[in-house]
């Protein structure tokens, strides 16, 4: 009884980490964030940071 037990629940605690792993890859793949205003180029006077590089 004990043994199929912790099967059980290794079984279970698998099955809900591949499905947290599986969601967090389907959310990373469907939210593509859009492009927002930023420096293009360096300006000494400003302290902004600027993109490393630009996707946009």
């Amino acid at each position: 009884m004990t043994r199929s037990l912790v099967v059980a629940v290794v079984f279970a605690a698998t099955l809900i980490l591949a499905g947290a792993n599986a969601h967090l890859l389907y959310v990373a793949f469907r939210s593509q964030p859009d492009c927002v205003e930023h420096l293009k180029a360096p300006d000494a006077d400003s302290k902004q940071f600027r993109a490393a590089k630009s996707s946009c």
